[in-house]
């Protein structure tokens, strides 16, 4: 079984299922963009200074940028 590691950990380049999230009551824009359990995910871009983190969404080659504190609720398995 791999490690659970949060979305803002992951170095840029790596890649990732999301397993699961820090909270229950995940706001509902998340689900929308495509942020599910077992979705393939790549870390594109990491702005400085706790800024935003840019993340491709590979099933459907979607670009998202949500902030740090947001991608620390977001549990994954790095592949």
């Amino acid at each position: 079984m791999q490690n659970k590691i949060s979305l803002d950990k992951l170095k840029k380049g790596e890649k990732a299922i999301i397993h699961s999230f820090e909270k229950d009551d995940l706001p509902a824009k998340f689900y929308e963009l495509g942020f599910t359990p077992g979705t393939a995910i790549q870390i594109k871009h990491k702005a400085p200074l706790h800024g935003p983190i840019c993340i491709n969404i590979i099933q459907d080659n979607t670009l998202v940028a949500i902030r740090k504190s947001e991608a620390s609720l977001i549990l994954t398995n790095k592949i």
